[in-house]
């Protein structure tokens, strides 16, 4: 008797002794870390991709996104989609991120993030990069975006006559550019007038050439060729990044200097690049994503202007031109491919 008492007790002890242990145990130690999902949309190869480039941003992204608290595979998960340059696939990719319950879209130029806007004004849209944000009207001002979009901007109204000022130190005899751009682009249209009017302030004419598909590209180039302009400028768009290797191709063919917005086009074989550090936008994008998952709405962040830019040269390429790089130009590019 005395025996079945004491085991009883015994057994009462050891499972008050859990109790009080597990009332003891640290508070965080019983929460479940909050997981998170990005949606990240783009027309361009998801990871893995054998495109250097591609690997690099999505890699920055990812690991500025870890020194914030937020890791692969623990706390976080990020949904890649790709529309493969196809815009006509963007509506179902992001209806398909918005069934997932993504917290943040991120939008990788302005295609993608035109049709993240259609489909939602309550999940929160991040734009990687986007030419003119106002302009192609994702937000009502840079400084009060109103809505459920912030991001970065390209800050494309005063690259315009940029590039055209390093095509006129470049080519001192330059009378006629041609410029290349995407119809179907949110703001190309924008960008053509604006290098239009940059472009009468530096006593050169401009002739634009829309294209958008492969078979269109090429046959803007045949049409070029008749102008005999002394350069093209290609506007930064989806379709000038995806068929990016086949347009240097007919320009450098063409024997035409070719000059784009973002240096991904300098290995490929452009002559010159200058634009926004895409790289220093990819980890802002990152920033912005931890600040909405902190708790701040994009209407109240101020879309972020480029602070870091660009210009790459190919020597490989002026050589294959005929043309020699002024030393000024040597000395002032961020990188020079041999």
């Amino acid at each position: 008797m005395n025996a079945s008492k004491s085991a009883c007790v015994g057994s009462l002890c050891v499972t008050l002794a859990l109790v009080v242990l597990g009332l003891s145990a640290p508070i965080e130690a019983q929460e479940i870390e909050k997981s998170y999902r990005i949606g990240f949309l783009t027309p361009f190869p998801v990871p893995p991709t054998e495109v250097e480039w591609l690997s690099a941003r999505y890699k920055l992204l990812e690991e500025t996104l870890a020194e914030r608290g937020y890791v692969l595979g623990r706390n976080l998960s990020i949904e890649y989609r790709s529309s493969e340059g196809r815009d006509e696939r963007l509506p179902g990719l992001v209806a398909e991120l918005l069934r997932l319950k993504v917290d943040v879209l991120l939008t990788l130029g302005s295609p993608p993030t035109r049709a993240a806007q259609q489909a939602t004004t309550t999940t929160p849209i991040v734009m990687v990069t986007v030419l003119d944000p106002v302009g192609a009207g994702f937000v009502k001002s840079l400084s009060r975006p109103g809505g459920n979009i912030t991001g970065n901007s390209e800050l494309s109204e005063d690259l315009a006559p940029k590039r055209l000022e390093l095509i006129k130190e470049l080519l001192p005899k330059a009378a006629l550019i041609a410029v290349l751009w995407d119809p179907t682009h949110p703001t190309n249209a924008l960008d053509l007038r604006r290098t239009e009017l940059a472009a009468q302030t530096l006593g050169l004419k401009v002739r634009g050439v829309g294209a958008h598909q492969l078979p269109e590209i090429e046959k803007a180039f045949v049409e070029m060729q008749r102008w005999h302009p002394d350069a093209v400028v290609i506007l930064t768009s989806g379709s000038s990044v995806v068929h990016v290797r086949r347009i240097v191709e007919l320009a450098n063919k063409s024997k035409l200097p070719a000059i784009y917005g973002t240096d991904i086009a300098s290995k490929p074989g452009a002559l010159l690049s200058y634009g926004p550090d895409f790289q220093d936008q990819t980890r802002h994008a990152a920033l912005f994503v931890d600040s909405i998952l902190k708790g701040a709405k994009p209407a109240d962040l101020p879309v972020r202007l480029p602070t870091k830019f660009r210009l790459v040269l190919n020597l490989s390429t002026a050589k294959g031109l005929g043309l020699t790089i002024p030393q000024s130009l040597v000395l002032r590019a961020d990188d020079i491919l041999q």
